[in-house]
């Protein structure tokens, strides 16, 4: 521990010494740097700002956000940086005020202003494995508010609202893109419902509870498998196998970054299967189509 606080304090001492003013804005020959946390909001920026943007990414495909921490490579690439895009994943909170003292010409900006964020619904295991609501961990809100069409939409306009104040040189070329994104999230808004509107069966299960605003959305609840970060016991799988059958759980989804060895053994058990759909892949349409897809699969 002491080895990796002692790390964590040389990172951040070179992260200052490379550290320097901010502009205000760019100069019109100069692209927008910004510094986003997840792929998706790569993405995201990308879309709306296309050659005119360059974007650094925290936290890359294989990752999980949940344990990262920035490297002193990273540390440099966010002080050249106009602006940090924050998200309101965990290793933000643990690193913003550590960054901010180390830069504070930095602008941070919260591109989740606007969003009626929900609660993280979690379960704790009785003696006899069953499942019960956990009151106080629900409380917890969740972070994953680039799950759902709709959340993403308030995203991306208030992103773009910040590269038009940034950039003005470009302003128009951000709007028009950003209706051009809002547009074809629109349409696979209407996609999905089409897809989900038979489905009868509105639960799924995941490992990590990732898709809880896609679930809010669509009218879903989705049934985590992990307990407060942790593989279950032996006989908290027993518990969560009488949920999914009880439920008639046919399906489990699994992310890359998380251990799938309970979803699997969980899927033997219920007859079910295991699919993997990462939230943090660059192609956020497709991860949501995927996922959309694979519900109303399930149902049939």
């Amino acid at each position: 521990m002491k080895l990796k606080n002692l790390l964590a304090s040389i990172t951040l001492l070179l992260f200052i010494l490379v550290s320097g003013c901010q502009p205000a804005s760019v100069l019109p020959t100069e692209k927008l740097i910004l510094t986003v946390s997840i792929v998706p909001q790569k993405y995201f920026v990308e879309r709306l700002g296309g050659d005119y943007v360059q974007v650094n990414v925290m936290v890359h495909p294989g990752q999980s956000p949940e344990n990262y921490e920035p490297t002193p490579s990273q540390m440099v690439s966010i002080s050249k940086s106009a602006a940090y895009v924050l998200i309101g994943a965990p290793f933000e909170k643990v690193w913003v005020d550590k960054l901010k003292t180390a830069n504070p010409e930095l602008l941070f900006f919260d591109s989740s202003q606007g969003i009626k964020r929900i609660a993280m619904i979690a379960h704790q295991h009785d003696q006899n494995g069953e499942l019960q609501a956990d009151p106080q961990s629900s409380e917890e809100l969740d972070p994953h508010i680039w799950t759902s069409p709709a959340t993403v939409k308030i995203q991306v306009k208030n992103i773009a609202d910040l590269m038009k104040e940034l950039d003005p040189t470009h302003a128009v070329v951000y709007q028009q893109n950003l209706d051009s994104f809002l547009a074809d999230i629109d349409q696979l808004d209407q996609e999905i419902q089409t897809l989900l509107a038979p489905v009868t069966q509105r639960q799924f299960m995941v490992y990590h509870p990732t898709w809880g605003y896609f679930a809010d959305q669509y009218d879903f609840t989705q049934i985590a498998i992990e307990i407060d970060g942790t593989e279950p016991s032996a006989q908290e799988l027993a518990g969560i196998i009488d949920e999914a059958i009880l439920d008639q759980v046919k399906v489990i989804i699994v992310q890359p970054e998380f251990s799938q060895r309970s979803a699997e053994a969980i899927a033997r058990e219920i007859g079910g299967r295991v699919v993997a759909i990462s939230a943090l892949d660059y192609d956020w349409f497709s991860a949501l189509r995927t996922l959309a897809t694979t519900l109303a699969q399930s149902s049939n």
